[in-house]
């Protein structure tokens, strides 16, 4: 199990995990175009949308931190690796298992893929936190 300090900063906490589901709200519904969510989920000619899609999940979070922590800017670039990977798996399966939107399965992944955004950014939160506190 990871180490979390006994001592974190509570409202630094809050606020990150509040920033967090609000960025996950807009950057991957409000702001992903139908260019993005099309094009990351095809079997070639993905690269870009899904690049595109991941950098504004990048820039966000590296709003985020910048806002609560600067020293922990670098977790822009770990949401843009982690978003990706998950994002570009959830691809897959669905290519391979030709989920389709009248299917359970289609929306058992999107509810796994928004669950693993989430725990993510409860890592990032969690970090943040921890940052605020240490000595």
């Amino acid at each position: 199990m990871p180490i979390i300090p006994e001592q974190i900063s509570a409202h630094v906490l809050i606020w990150a995990t509040a920033l967090f589901i609000l960025k996950q709200l807009v950057a991957d519904f409000v702001l992903q175009t139908s260019w993005m969510a099309r094009g990351k989920e095809q079997q070639s000619r993905w690269l870009f949308p899904l690049a595109a899609h991941v950098t504004i999940h990048a820039l966000t979070t590296l709003a985020i931190c910048l806002l609560l922590s600067p020293s922990l800017a670098w977790l822009a670039l770990v949401d843009l690796l982690v978003h990706a990977a998950i994002d570009r798996s959830k691809s897959l399966i669905q290519i391979r298992l030709q989920f389709k939107p009248d299917q359970s399965g289609y929306w058992w992944m999107l509810g796994l893929d928004q669950t693993l955004h989430h725990a993510t950014h409860l890592v990032f939160a969690i970090t943040l936190a921890s940052a605020s506190t240490a000595p």
